[in-house]
């Protein structure tokens, strides 16, 4: 567990030295749903009632702009076959590299997500049963995401790839992560689709190194 978090510290300290997949990420997001008021108009009900799925899809959409490089620098710079043959299981080292790239993209989204809810007139009681959605849910995302950046290592156009790969199995944690903030925006008890982000989440921690570090393997070959 020394090596896993030596290599967590490693991989945030370099991505914030880099910054601009977070920069990315965040700037996507902001402006994405920045715009969506412009192209509306001043109609703040429908704003409202479409803000939670709004704000969902572009938190989605914005998490998968840096997976191609979950991998990458570690492929091309020969460090992938250090990694094979350390002593640390690979299945170890895909979750500490999901980690770090959920810590520098999917967390600065739950901290932009409630302040661009209430810009699209969000009612403030679904406010925190966003944050704690998308806590749920984007860990999910990485981790399914690492999968596609595994199977889609050296190969042209990875970033394309990713998204086909990846968008259907992103369906399930968009619709329990909407299904909780319209929930509690209706005043419904949300306790069922809570649990059922969280267990999506514990599956993709099972299952998810699992598959990347098959595939990271078949890609090292």
């Amino acid at each position: 567990m020394t090596a896993f978090f030596a290599l967590l510290a490693f991989d945030i300290r370099l991505s914030f030295r880099r910054g601009a997949d977070t920069m990315v990420v965040v700037g996507f997001f902001v402006l994405t749903v920045v715009l969506f008021p412009f192209a509306i108009g001043n109609d703040t009900a429908l704003l409202a009632r479409i803000a939670p799925g709004l704000v969902w899809v572009t938190a989605l959409l914005a998490a998968m702009l840096a997976l191609d490089r979950l991998f990458l620098a570690d492929f091309e710079d020969g460090s992938l076959d250090q990694l094979l043959v350390s002593e640390m299981p690979l299945e170890l080292t895909v979750l500490a590299k999901a980690a770090a790239h959920w810590v520098t993209t999917g967390l600065p989204l739950i901290v932009a997500a409630p302040v661009l809810a209430l810009v699209l007139n969000m009612d403030r009681a679904g406010l925190a049963h966003l944050a704690l959605s998308l806590a749920l849910g984007t860990p999910v995302l990485t981790l399914i995401g690492a999968i596609g950046a595994a199977l889609t290592l050296g190969a042209r156009r990875g970033g394309v790839l990713i998204s086909l790969l990846v968008l259907p199995l992103y369906i399930p944690v968009l619709i329990f992560g909407v299904g909780v903030v319209t929930a509690a925006i209706d005043g419904i008890d949300a306790s069922a689709r809570i649990m059922a982000l969280g267990g999506l989440l514990l599956g993709a921690l099972a299952l998810a190194p699992l598959a990347a570090a098959a595939a990271l393997r078949q890609a090292a070959r």
